[in-house]
């Protein structure tokens, strides 16, 4: 565990697409995920659009202004073909390891550290185009994905900068409603993955911190990966509120809003296990015409402070992200942090 807490930004959108993030990349193409882009523009365009992306979006001045506004740390998400051609079944994708490998010397440069995360989102609906073999369903793939985390576990598992790597970025959990099941991969299905995924990380990096989604359940994880066992395992638990209700559009309703994170952060603490916060933002469950422009800032200005008091006693926290092409003021922390003095952040 490190000695200090972690306090950084994701760096979402670099080596994986993102609309939301770079909304100009799927402009033309109509597609909405990287899958419907590759259907769309086709390989040999997707490469270039990729390679141009990676090469231009984010660099080491990037990392020097992280450093610089007082974080010391950043979640970095690796695609699932990071290896590229060497990795298993990439089909189209490319491969980003250069870039992953330049990422922990510009860390190491400025003394950042970085959370790997594996993205892929177990539970979550197959792509309407094929574009891999077994990618229908995450039981025919989770071996796959074990693999390259514990390729990634023991490519970096003695850089300076390495803070832990997390098997998964997002899961959607099944859960029961009334008489039925919802959409998504049964909680058993992820515990024996991460289960072995730990094995796997530990025998490539045997001090690495393994750090698991809670998967959106935080109250599922007691008694699990009992510390007596399993050592440096944190439960990550991804706390956003721009779809919850707040009963309120002013400060009570902050509040309220800030009130449900410290619920779940409670509940993701009895499994026995450090919780970070691997994902939060600015963005707030009031409609844009119930205030002001000024004054929707000042109240997410407050809602950012009651969020880090909430955090205080995590190991990490995880601002989502750091840069976007439109700089959205509610998930850029460029503009959603810029006001904030770096004691409060670092």
């Amino acid at each position: 565990m490190p000695s200090r807490a972690l306090h950084g930004v994701n760096l979402t959108g670099w080596l994986t697409l993102e609309p939301w993030v770079t909304p100009s990349l799927f402009a033309d193409s109509g597609a909405l995920d990287e899958d419907a882009l590759i259907a769309s523009i086709g390989s040999r365009r997707y490469h270039e659009l990729v390679r141009a992306h990676r090469a231009s979006f984010l660099g080491q001045d990037d990392f020097t202004r992280i450093a610089g506004r007082g974080f010391n740390a950043v979640r970095l998400a690796v695609p699932w073909y990071v290896f590229g051609a060497v990795g298993p079944h990439t089909g189209p994708y490319l491969g980003c390891l250069d870039y992953v490998d330049q990422a922990f010397d510009w860390a190491e440069e400025i003394d950042l550290k970085i959370v790997l995360v594996l993205a892929i989102t177990p539970g979550a609906p197959a792509p309407d185009v094929p574009l891999v073999r077994n990618h229908d369903d995450f039981q025919h793939y989770r071996d796959d994905m074990l693999v390259v985390v514990g390729a990634l576990a023991k490519r970096y598992a003695y850089r300076m900068a390495f803070a832990g790597i997390e098997p998964a970025d997002d899961v959607i959990a099944q859960v029961r409603r009334g008489l039925s099941l919802t959409d998504g991969v049964p909680l058993h299905v992820m515990r024996n993955y991460y289960r072995d995924a730990y094995e796997t990380i530990r025998a490539n990096a045997p001090d690495a911190t393994i750090i698991l989604p809670d998967a959106g359940q935080p109250g599922a994880w007691r008694h699990f990966m009992a510390p007596r066992r399993y050592h440096d395992v944190w439960l990550d638990c991804h706390l956003y509120h721009y779809l919850d209700r707040a009963g309120g559009s002013g400060p009570t309703g902050i509040r309220r809003l800030s009130d449900a994170s410290r619920r779940s952060l409670a509940l993701a603490r009895k499994s026995g296990l450090p919780v970070m916060v691997g994902k939060w933002s600015a963005s707030l469950p009031f409609s844009d015409s119930s205030t002001t422009p000024e004054g929707r800032i000042a109240l997410e200005r407050v809602f950012v402070s009651e969020q880090i008091g909430a955090f205080e006693d995590c190991p990490a926290w995880f601002f989502n992200t750091w840069k976007t092409e439109g700089r959205l003021t509610s998930w850029d922390a460029r503009a959603a942090l810029s006001s904030f003095e770096r004691a409060m952040l670092s």
